[in-house]
């Protein structure tokens, strides 16, 4: 799945909970959040509306647009791998439960399970 086709399925599922995100789809997201960001906080820098705090107002805009988004195919990411989206939240736990996340984020897509078929045995969407 490309950067384009992966950014489009999750800005397009934007509080869909339900089903599965391949690997790709959720790091293509992952690094569209992270170009984001940074063009959020080069502007904040640019027109001057960063707080002492150290975000700035573009930015936390930006980061409160992209929240559910993010949760959504985080926990579709958990699903691929045959884990309940519930799982997200031993990221309150600091550095140890951010661990566990990302051992399971990296992990390849489980065989067919209860949130959906495969989705590398799935053909790929027509652009």
């Amino acid at each position: 799945m490309s950067f384009a086709d992966s950014v489009r399925t999750c800005l397009s599922k934007y509080v869909v909970f339900s089903g599965r995100a391949r690997r790709s789809e959720y790091w293509w997201f992952v690094l569209f959040n992270i170009l984001v960001g940074i063009v959020a906080a080069i502007l904040d820098a640019v027109l001057g509306t960063g707080y002492d705090s150290g975000s700035g107002l573009i930015a936390s805009l930006v980061s409160l647009a992209l929240l559910l988004p993010n949760i959504a195919v985080a926990i579709r990411r958990l699903h691929d791998t045959s884990r309940t989206g519930w799982w997200i939240l031993i990221g309150l736990i600091p550095i140890i439960g951010w661990i566990i996340l990302l051992v399971f984020y990296v992990q390849d897509s489980h065989a067919d399970n209860d949130y959906g078929p495969n989705p590398k045995a799935l053909p790929a969407p027509a652009a």
